[in-house]
């Protein structure tokens, strides 16, 4: 029985894997220029996206409406039958209307396609079926490739379900790129939980002005030691007479020089480790954490623009604030 359940799910990837293989085909061939006719009719648009699809081809929709809106493209979802029932109020001269029908003669669409070609709506269509009142009617069809159902009984929407998700996330990313939408765009659209915190900027959560353990290259070792005891983060940030940012004495340093001669005569310079790790103001804090754990450090030293050392970001404000 187990074989049999493993050997039913290996079926189903495989039947959809072949789905988009065929997708995939398509896209470097014949649907290649009506999906680039797509995402400029989308970026001439001033309004809004408006996604609108039945049963499955709906529940594809509502995910590709949610992709597009946190990506940068605004756009939301109208279900069909609402839609002839006062939700076409929704729909402006200004919007593009994406609607999903494998079929392309989806009843519920009727009025949604009606009134897109009444008041000139810029229209495109994801279905297979290029003959269909969809198809024809749409200002760009995206003619999705004949496969088949991963359901035995060839009924249940699979394949063609994937084949539709995996098209309007290229839509999305392709939307996404053609906008130049960073990663400081997308955490606007992000702001709470894990991913809101990998897109916050180190200058967001470093610490700053006087909690900063701060010495000269002259500090002598025993102020050297007390600084990095009153600040508690394991080490000292060593500055030049210009205010830059010359080196970093560590806990690790202080071991280590622990067998030089010199004691209380030992200054910071002496002992430091220098040009050690830095980033800027504007690093991710996701990027701040890769490369924590990438060189095995606790602490990386925020500089500004002049190489000042003006903030300190720890490991633990970034697993405390979620980043990992």
């Amino acid at each position: 029985m187990t074989d049999d359940i493993r050997a039913s799910a290996l079926r189903t990837i495989a039947t959809e894997r072949a789905g988009l293989d065929t997708l995939h085909a398509a896209l470097a061939d014949g649907l290649g220029q009506p999906f680039t006719d797509a995402v400029a009719l989308i970026r001439a648009a001033s309004g809004r996206v408006i996604v609108s699809g039945m049963g499955k081809s709906g529940h594809v929709g509502r995910k590709l409406a949610a992709t597009l809106a946190s990506t940068g493209t605004p756009a939301h979802f109208v279900h069909p039958a609402e839609a002839s029932h006062g939700d076409l109020g929704m729909v402006r001269p200004e919007d593009v209307v994406i609607a999903l029908s494998w079929s392309g003669e989806t009843a519920e669409l009727a009025a949604l396609v009606g009134y897109t070609r009444r008041f000139r709506v810029g229209l495109i269509a994801f279905t297979s079926n290029p003959e269909s009142t969809l198809g024809k009617e749409a200002d760009v069809a995206l003619i999705l490739p004949k496969a088949t159902e991963a359901c035995p009984n060839g009924l249940a929407p699979t394949t063609s379900t994937t084949m539709q998700i995996a098209l309007g996330d290229a839509l999305a990313v392709a939307l996404l790129e053609a906008r130049g939408f960073s990663p400081q765009d997308f955490f606007v659209y992000h702001p709470g939980g894990k991913l809101g915190a990998q897109l916050k900027t180190v200058e967001s959560i470093m610490h700053r002005g006087a909690d900063l353990p701060l010495i000269g290259l002259d500090t002598l070792l025993p102020d050297v030691i007390a600084m990095i005891s009153e600040k508690s983060f394991g080490c000292a940030i060593v500055m030049d007479l210009d205010g830059k940012l010359a080196g970093v004495v560590t806990d690790g340093d202080l071991r280590r020089k622990a067998t030089m001669g010199g004691g209380g005569s030992l200054r910071a310079r002496d002992i430091m480790t220098a040009d050690p790790r830095r980033i800027g103001l504007d690093t991710l804090a996701v990027e701040a954490l890769e490369l924590v754990n990438r060189v095995r450090i606790t602490a990386l030293i925020v500089v500004d623009e002049q190489e000042r050392p003006v903030g300190l970001v720890h490991v633990h404000d970034l697993l405390a604030m979620g980043v990992a």
